[in-house]
């Protein structure tokens, strides 16, 4: 039964790695699709900032995608996931949040929830390479 499950898990993760890795693409050519029509609307070559802020979150959203392809591979080759993908994954995530936010909506109470939650990760992911460093010695 266990050999069963194993073939059926590893299956399943081979299909969301490919499905994964068709939405990466498809964003991919979207990103280059909807960055050429904006640069050729007058102004010609220039971006407003809203246009440059859509398609910089556009650009991490295809990051965030990368990332989630290399914890899913990483899975693949060592049967588990590793906390330090997971972490680069919800930094890049919370980054992008931070980029496409309305500072003049956002009240000082989800900012400083915003900034706890970027330390926590950032401190997490600094111990976690800490940690992994010195047992590679």
């Amino acid at each position: 039964m266990e050999k069963i499950f194993k073939s059926f898990e590893k299956t399943t993760v081979v299909i969301l790695l490919v499905l994964m890795m068709l939405a990466v693409a498809v964003s991919t050519i979207e990103l280059a699709i909807i960055l050429y029509k904006e640069l050729m609307k007058p102004p010609f070559l220039l971006l407003s900032i809203d246009e440059m802020i859509e398609v910089f979150s556009f650009f991490l959203m295809v990051l965030i995608g990368l990332e989630l392809v290399e914890s899913v591979k990483a899975y693949l080759e060592h049967e588990k996931f590793t906390a330090e993908i997971v972490i680069l994954v919800a930094l890049v995530a919370v980054s992008r949040k931070i980029i496409i936010l309305n500072y003049e909506e956002m009240s000082p109470e989800k900012l400083l929830g915003i900034s706890a939650i970027i330390i926590s990760l950032g401190g997490g992911f600094y111990l976690l390479r800490k940690s992994i460093g010195n047992t590679k010695d």
